[in-house]
């Protein structure tokens, strides 16, 4: 009986519990909840706040235009009283090298440059970068 009383301390058997203690877990959560909550959320890098800007004057008589097409075919000439038709160049260099030109033959004409709406955003700019590395202190953007 020695066995029997031994086993038995106390009176009676010990029961184990098959129950899951889900307390933590819940704490754990809650403590995830807040963190997500409290950090905002960032900005999605597909929206873009483009700014607004008026109608202008209308554009001066005479000007240097710069044409960009969707096909990356590019076109200058002058507008105005001394009217050059334009020349389409396929390539960057060919421009520059026309509206370096240009641009010592009429230094008082501004610069317009025409990008299709289906152009590149990046070539519009490289347009701009280099008319300014040139010297041309007057350079817009032709809209509708």
């Amino acid at each position: 009986m020695a066995s029997l009383s031994s086993s038995m301390r106390g009176g009676r058997a010990r029961k184990f519990k098959s129950d899951i203690n889900v307390v933590p877990y819940i704490d754990v959560m809650l403590v995830l909840l807040i963190i997500f909550m409290v950090i905002p959320p960032a900005n999605s890098p597909s929206v873009i706040n483009l700014p607004s800007a008026e109608k202008s004057a209308l554009p001066p008589d005479d000007y240097i235009q710069v044409v960009l097409k969707p096909n990356a075919t590019l076109s200058i000439g002058v507008n105005g009283k001394n009217s050059q038709p334009a020349q389409d160049m396929p390539d960057r260099a060919g421009v520059l090298r026309a509206l370096r030109t240009l641009h010592s033959e009429h230094p008082e004409y501004p610069v317009m440059i025409a990008g299709d709406k289906d152009s590149k955003y990046d070539d519009v700019i490289q347009l701009i970068s280099e008319a300014k590395k040139m010297g041309i202190n007057r350079v817009g953007l032709a809209t509708k």
